[in-house]
């Protein structure tokens, strides 16, 4: 089998796997181009963002702090924070990654919750390149986002009507996972931890200052007790 068929091979059996991230990511892809187009950002913003940061959430929040006042370290923190978890997803992957070449950059680079899940969890048929699918999951994913992204972005030029109050999108969307997250726990100690941290330090630090402190405070208590919220799970 010559290296295109193998090449085209991979790409057939990918493509139908990231179908349902579609959706999704060209949905929230469209909104973040008119969210960034409605905080006065040119569409090349949200497009280059796409392109180098590919992080749903944290491109969410660094609009905001392109907003804000210089602070390196407090975006570096928040940006550790907030996408802490690849972390884990790289370390599940070592095993997967090896012997990939030059693709081991881009499926790292490009790993993204929905990637990680499909190229951890699906059986790879035996005559399909498994580098060459993984490449295709993380590139089509990856390019879902951007196509709506920048779609979003040239969209929002055009709109004429008034989009105060369009930045409420991102909180709506970190309510809306909080609540997919509640129902789908037997119980619920985590969020709980997080809700009376975010609450304290919100009122112990101002709207402006209280996102660092939650986030190390409730990683501090959930590594606290973290052996007693397991054992509590296990017994349900």
């Amino acid at each position: 089998m010559n290296s295109r068929t193998v090449i085209k091979s991979a790409l057939k059996v990918a493509f139908p796997h990231t179908i349902p991230i579609f959706a999704g990511f060209w949905f929230l892809g469209i909104t973040y181009g008119i969210y960034m187009r409605a905080l006065g950002f040119s569409f090349a913003y949200p497009m280059m963002m796409s392109l180098v940061i590919f992080g749903g959430s944290l491109e969410f929040v660094a609009a905001k702090m392109l907003l804000s006042a210089f602070a390196p370290l407090q975006t570096f923190l928040v940006a550790l924070m907030i996408q802490a978890r690849h972390l884990f997803y790289g370390i599940s992957m070592l095993e997967r990654f090896r012997g990939t070449g030059w693709k081991k950059c881009y499926l790292i680079f490009g790993m993204c919750d929905e990637s990680f899940s499909i190229n951890y969890s699906v059986e790879i048929p035996e005559d399909v390149n498994r580098g060459w699918f993984m490449f295709f999951v993380t590139l089509l994913n990856q390019f879902y986002w951007f196509s709506g992204a920048v779609i979003g972005g040239i969209a929002g030029s055009l709109i004429s009507f008034n989009m105060e109050g369009l930045d409420f999108v991102m909180t709506a969307m970190f309510v809306v996972i909080f609540l997919e997250q509640w129902l789908k726990e037997k119980r619920h100690d985590t969020a709980l931890i997080g809700l009376a941290v975010s609450v304290v330090c919100l009122c112990a630090f101002g709207a402006d200052s209280f996102l660092l402190p939650t986030m190390a405070g409730i990683l501090f208590l959930l590594t606290v007790f973290r052996k007693p919220i397991e054992r509590a799970g296990d017994t349900i």
